[in-house]
């Protein structure tokens, strides 16, 4: 008699990872099973957030900020914005949209947040096609610069987690703080170097700035076509924001898991 293939032996982070990949893979299904255009939704909306604002600093009005060709160079930044405001905005709804699933399921439950970190992550990377498409047009020039852009996604993704560790679980007790969520994201989009770099700053404010992590990322993704716009003091002190704000996720997250389970 044939002895049956023994099943393989996982580990908790193999378990962890499969597990991570199974939900991300499905949300992007569910996401774009109902959906025509599938894939081009995710890069229509930043398209034409990129085109008015191309129109209105370039047609409009007779200024200059950030570097030209100025498409690029807002792309660059407005594309990673999104994996970060529909992560976080995500991250509101984590705990309460799937809650009979939570409470049934033994997987640790930071799964739910990064789940929601890697699927808009995939939708991001999916997107990257469309930064290297502008460039051919407009003749941006890729420099070796661009191999940071793997530093700047380890980021980003660190930094997602650890708002998203901290925002998921208080969500469940203050419901309004998702309306606070968003309009913090909102006021976050004009803060951070998106329409604009941190040379366009004043000095006085540049440094304040910094500490915004998202400053330093966006300099690292910028860095590809733009090496001048690279500033690793930004990098730095948003390298060390991010990691706090990972640490206190994992307090907060930690502390309240029971409740939340209990609340959900």
């Amino acid at each position: 008699m044939t002895a049956l293939p023994a099943r393989p032996q996982w580990t908790a982070i193999g378990r962890y990872r499969h597990a991570l990949w199974l939900l991300a893979s499905r949300d992007l299904r569910v996401r774009y099973s109902t959906s025509v255009l599938g894939y081009f939704w995710s890069i229509l909306d930043p398209l034409v957030m990129a085109g008015i604002y191309w129109f209105v600093f370039t047609q409009v009005f007779d200024r200059s900020v950030g570097e030209q060709p100025y498409i690029v160079f807002l792309l660059a930044a407005l594309l990673p914005w999104m994996w970060f405001n529909g992560a976080v905005s995500d991250c509101t709804r984590a705990f309460l949209k799937e809650s009979k699933l939570i409470r049934s399921t033994k997987i640790p439950r930071t799964i739910w947040v990064t789940r929601l970190v890697l699927s808009k992550g995939i939708e991001f990377l999916a997107s990257i096609p469309v930064i290297i498409v502008f460039a051919l047009f407009t003749g941006a020039t890729p420099h070796w610069e661009a191999l940071l852009v793997v530093l700047a996604i380890a980021m980003q993704a660190v930094l997602i987690v650890g708002i998203g560790l901290i925002v998921a679980p208080l969500v469940v007790f203050f419901r309004d703080l998702e309306r606070a969520v968003k309009l913090a994201l909102r006021f976050l989009f004009y803060a951070s170097p998106i329409i604009y770099s941190l040379g366009d700053l004043p000095e006085g404010l540049q440094l304040w700035a910094a500490f915004n992590p998202l400053a330093g990322i966006f300099s690292l993704y910028r860095a590809a076509f733009f090496p001048g716009e690279l500033d690793w003091v930004a990098v730095g002190i948003g390298g060390a924001v991010t990691l706090a704000l990972l640490g206190i996720g994992i307090l907060v997250f930690r502390g309240n898991e029971r409740a939340v389970l209990k609340e959900i």
